[in-house]
């Protein structure tokens, strides 16, 4: 005698995908829905239960409802030119009106009252584009743990670094032409006393500390972007 057609509506239909890598474990939600009128009883069955850990793995789906079930793979070494040949089993059946005990329910189930629907697993790698640099400024664990207030004050921070870049941009350049109208004055105005040659060497000083200033701050600006940007990805 045939079976009865599957009443559960489930989502994904025919495959559960594993998304590695598979050092940690990996889960894939199964989506069980009853769009009846009458209550259903459900079991989540594989060809590896080693491998897998399935919960719930058994219930009752109230009429018109849905439930997740959370199939999580356990870590495994992955070899992508081995095939995945596990598979999954969701098994259902009409729940009585007077059931009391599931378990009894299912041992006295008839085979034409009892429905089921087959999936595969497949296992995915994620693509190279996918994966994070491990070239990072910041190591991995220190770069997970800045949260949204630990962003918005480093973003501050470049803001507040580019505005000081900027003065003293323009402090430089003032410099400049203040120096440029000193060196003037002083070589139409030059007295046995004055050295012209002292002078420029003072200027030339003043220039390259503040050359110095605008490198640090142009070298640490650049680093603090280069975290942002890496917290972006």
């Amino acid at each position: 005698m045939a079976r009865t057609e599957q009443v559960l509506v489930l989502e994904p239909q025919h495959e559960l995908k594993f998304r590695g890598p598979f050092t940690d474990v990996v889960t894939a939600t199964l989506k069980l829905t009853n769009p009846t009128a009458r209550n259903v009883c459900f079991k989540v069955k594989t060809t590896a239960p080693r491998r897998y850990c399935v919960r719930p793995n058994s219930g009752v789906i109230d009429a018109g409802t849905s439930i997740n079930v959370s199939v999580m793979l356990q870590p495994f070494d992955y070899d992508p030119n081995e095939k995945s040949k596990h598979k999954f089993m969701v098994q259902s059946m009409i729940a009585p009106y007077d059931m009391t005990d599931m378990e009894g329910v299912w041992k006295e189930a008839k085979p034409e009252e009892l429905m089921d629907s087959k999936l595969r697993c497949a296992f995915e790698m994620p693509l190279e584009n996918d994966k994070t640099t491990e070239h990072s400024v910041l190591p991995k664990s220190a770069s997970a743990s800045l949260d949204d207030g630990e962003v918005k004050k480093i973003m501050e921070e470049c803001k507040r670094l580019q505005m000081e870049v900027q003065r003293l941009r323009e402090e430089n350049k003032q410099i400049r032409e203040d120096d440029g109208l000193r060196k003037r004055k002083v070589t139409s105005m030059a007295t046995p006393h004055s050295s012209p040659s002292s002078t420029m060497a003072t200027s030339t000083m003043r220039d390259e500390g503040l050359s110095t200033r605008l490198l640090a701050l142009c070298v640490l600006f650049f680093v603090i972007g280069v975290i942002v940007g890496k917290l972006a990805l």
